[in-house]
């Protein structure tokens, strides 16, 4: 109630209660009567209420508050009544409209209560204030009341105030024990607390080596549960000590490639939390000046620090320092990525403050980290100068940078970057180098500009950071997909690389028959010489004359420039068929495809594929010499009848022999140049057209050459049937030179025979053109007899050996023929049909 004059505000007083009791019809006499004085007094009482409502201000709140407890009281019209005159006021807005209309409904309640309270034989009210004996506003003596009433009986409830003073005994006698418990002050157990939260010993707080944290002095007197808290308390001190040691020790004492730029950033972060620790224990230690008021007394401030306060002020801080200690315990002897993927193994946490805690640490640790991946990804540069990066390089040949410059260090590999996306961003990265130090293009800059502004990101340092997972992959997606493709493209179509492996084919793998048969044919009188007397030039002259004299001439220049004759490490006995070899020079960038382990296996094949192709020769020689209709007419007539038939069983059974071997070598030949080389480079052409980067055509040329390997007989695994192979191919050519002699000595027999018929004088000058013609031993022209004894005994040595080596041949081809069965690929025994059609040979052999 305002202040004023005392006479006209009682007056107006006076008069308000008037009008409401006049609407009152069963009051009477109103202004003699005492119920008119409680009346008054009662006013009076409300308006000099001062009591500050301790709820939050809610009209509708108290609205609902009374209408329910009108509900309760079962005054359910007075209720329904409320409701409606609440609605009314609460609408009415404007000019003469009550503004503060929760205070009107609060103050409705509280004079209900109290009237409440008054009807239950309390009189007075607890609600309101009580009015003095000597009311200044009434100007009488406690409304005319004797004084010799009870208190109570004015309506007004006096709290006693305590005239012996307990309380103020009370306070006393609890301060006094506390002093008898404590010989130090709180303030000052606070104030120590706060020092041993950095790391720094106070008067009675102290660091106990024994038991490895902050501990209250056990000289000083103090109870059980200060020393619990003071304990507690010094743990975020033990805390600090590991995490600030930490930082000391990597930032002072070892040297920066022990740490690396992710461990600096590591300590930087720390050290940054640090300052933000030391900012609030500033704040803490001013709010420590203020006194700590006691239990009786009324704080003149808020602002002051207790244990307890202090336990509350530092629980925040505590998880943080706990966190940042198991931190720097894991990744004390860890570094660059192995360290970024340890913190982040503690990042899945479900605690928002923690997770926000260590996605803020992430990002600065992995900063360097994701630094580097940029670099590799976008401009090929490996920015590692204390070996951090999961990738790492080393100093190698040309030829070797794609398979063994570069790989991964999965130590330094984190945890959040998967193996595959790993191995995307190394590929990315060796595509940069070997485009640029290979192939010297620099068309993978542009590639890279375009992958990084499809990925929404820039070529420029910070475009990447922890927690952008997606945006990485879709860089290296984009810059692996773009910078592979104009790989591919550049050793397509500027190193014809399709090409260089169809030209391998071709003359390495004996691809080009019109070449190989030539280049055999005027080869072959050099090569049946020792080695030791072969010229490497003369061969060379002679290659360049195979290529003039076949289509190879139509060829690419540079390709036939990179085919060489190659003389192989040959001993003493070799000839020059053991030692001869065709080699193609593989140059950069083409030698990464062509390395010399791949090209030693290419000579390999291409030794297997000439000693075919010699015996192939080899039978077609015999063929071309055995011209037995020719022969045997002019024979046949002039010789003993016995001769003739042992002739004509040796020319059938050379004849046998020879159609035999020819059928093995044939399918042989056949299921190595269609059913291995072609099939294998029909796979190799189509693997070469869907390959994405350049790992897929290596492992395409890689898989050609191994399938040529292994269904040709060079495999590991073949090495029992090659050996059989080899010793087939040896007997063929051992039949050469018997079949070679038989025809030799035919045809000198034929010769004798003619000159028998002869006069004398042709006789001798026959015999004399004889001699110097053939190498083999002259026979005396001594008569017909003498003719038919040494050709019956020629024929009858040449017989024995052909069966001999008849039956050594049939032997090693069953044994090569019932192995084929036991070989572990299926062409092998698609071989074994082409052989067998008929199963001849599987007769000779029931166990096969």
């Amino acid at each position: 109630m305002e202040e004023g004059d005392p006479s006209k505000v009682l007056d107006l007083i006076k008069e308000l209660v008037l009008r409401l009791l006049s609407h009152n019809p069963t009051s009477d006499s109103i202004s003699t009567s005492s119920h008119f004085d409680k009346s008054l007094r009662y006013a009076i009482r409300i308006l000099t209420s001062r009591m500050t409502p301790s709820i939050a201000p809610d009209a509708a709140a108290i609205a609902e508050s009374i209408k329910r407890r009108l509900a309760t009281e079962g005054k359910s019209s007075q209720a329904l009544t409320f409701a409606d005159l609440y609605t009314k006021f609460a609408s009415k807005t404007g000019p003469g409209s009550v503004n503060n209309k929760w205070a009107v409904l609060y103050l409705i309640k509280i004079v209900a209560e109290d009237r409440k309270c008054k009807r239950t034989q309390f009189e007075s009210s607890m609600l309101l204030p009580n009015l003095v004996a000597s009311d200044p506003v009434l100007g009488k003596n406690s409304g005319g009341l004797r004084p010799c009433e009870k208190e109570w009986q004015k309506g007004v409830l006096l709290v006693s105030k305590d005239p012996e003073n307990l309380r103020d005994i009370a306070f006393k006698e609890f301060a006094n024990l506390q002093k008898e418990e404590n010989e130090v002050t709180e303030e000052a157990l606070v104030r120590d607390v706060l020092y041993a939260c950095q790391g720094i010993d106070g008067k009675y707080v102290k660091f106990d080596n024994n038991a490895d944290g902050y501990v209250l002095s056990s000289l000083v007197k103090a109870p059980r549960a200060t020393r619990t808290t003071v304990r507690k308390l010094g743990e975020i001190g033990w805390l600090f000590r590991k995490v600030k040691g930490y930082i000391s020790e990597s930032m002072e004492r070892f040297p920066a490639e022990d740490v690396g730029t992710v461990g600096h950033a590591f300590c930087a972060t720390l050290q940054d939390e640090l300052s933000e620790y030391y900012k609030l224990l500033a704040v803490l230690e001013a709010q420590s000046m203020n006194p700590i008021p006691m239990i009786s007394e009324t704080a003149s401030s808020g602002n002051y620090l207790s244990l307890r306060r202090l336990i509350v002020w530092l629980s925040e801080p505590m998880v943080k320092m706990r966190l940042m200690a198991v931190l720097v315990d894991k990744c004390r002897v860890l570094k660059g990525g192995a360290m970024a993927g340890a913190i982040h193994l503690h990042a899945q946490h479900g605690d928002p403050l923690v997770l926000e805690f260590m996605r803020r640490l992430l990002r600065r640790v992995c900063s360097p980290l994701f630094e580097m991946v940029r670099s590799w990804v976008l401009e090929g540069e490996l920015e590692d100068v204390f070996a951090e990066f999961f990738v790492v390089g080393q100093q190698v040949k040309a030829e070797s940078l794609w398979r063994e410059g570069y790989r991964l260090r999965t130590s330094m590999l984190p945890s959040f970057i998967l193996q595959s996306l790993a191995r995307r961003i190394l590929r990315t990265g060796k595509s940069i180098n070997f485009l640029r130090v290979c192939c010297e293009d620099m068309g993978w800059a542009d590639a890279a500009t375009e992958a990084a502004v499809a990925a929404g990101t820039s070529t420029k340092r910070g475009g990447l950071g922890y927690g952008e997972t997606d945006a990485l992959e879709s860089l290296v997606d984009g810059a692996a997909k773009r910078i592979d493709q104009h790989l591919l493209d550049v050793i397509h179509k500027r190193y014809k690389f399709k090409d260089h492996c169809l030209a391998i084919k071709r003359y390495l793998l004996l691809g080009q028959g019109d070449f190989v048969q030539y280049l055999m044919d005027i080869v072959g009188p050099e090569l049946s010489e020792h080695a030791n007397a072969i010229s490497s030039f003369k061969l060379s002259g002679l290659l360049e004359t195979a290529i003039r004299s076949s289509n190879a001439q139509y060829d690419d220049p540079d390709i036939l420039d990179r085919l060489k004759v190659k003389m192989m490490p040959h001993g003493t006995g070799d000839r020059g068929w053991d030692v001869f070899s065709l080699e193609y020079e593989a140059r950069v960038p083409l030698d990464t495809v062509f390395t010399e382990s791949v090209m030693s296996k290419y000579l390999r094949i291409f030794n297997f594929l000439w000693k075919l192709r010699r015996v192939e020769h080899a039978l077609m020689g015999t063929w071309k010499t055995m011209k037995p209709n020719g022969i045997t007419s002019c024979s046949l007539t002039k010789l003993h009848h016995g001769v003739k038939k042992q002739l004509l069983s040796t020319l059938r059974r050379c004849q046998v022999l020879w159609v035999e071997m020819n059928h093995f070598v044939t399918n042989l030949q056949y299921y190595i140049m269609f059913e291995v080389l072609e099939v294998s480079w029909s796979d190799f052409s189509n693997e070469i057209e869907a390959a994405m980067d350049l790992d897929d055509l290596l492992a395409a040329h890689e898989k050609y050459l191994h399938s040529i390997f292994e269904k040709s007989l060079l495999g590991e695994q073949s090495q029992t049937l090659r050996k059989s192979l080899f010793g087939l191919f040896d007997l063929i050519l051992r039949f050469r030179s018997h079949a070679d002699r038989l025809y030799e000595g035919i045809h000198e027999l034929q010769c004798r025979t003619i000159e028998s018929s002869l006069p004398s004088r042709d006789k001798s000058k026959k015999n004399r053109s004889t001699e110097k013609s053939f190498d083999t031993p002259s026979w005396i022209a001594d008569g017909k007899n003498a003719i038919t004894r040494r050709a019956g005994e020629f024929l009858r040595n040449v017989e024995q050996d052909l069966a001999a080596l008849a039956k050594q041949y049939s032997s090693l081809l069953e044994g090569f023929i019932s192995q084929l069965p036991l070989q572990q690929h299926v062409d092998l025994k698609f071989l074994l049909f082409r052989l067998d059609f008929t199963e001849f040979y599987s007769q000779l052999q029931p166990h096969v």
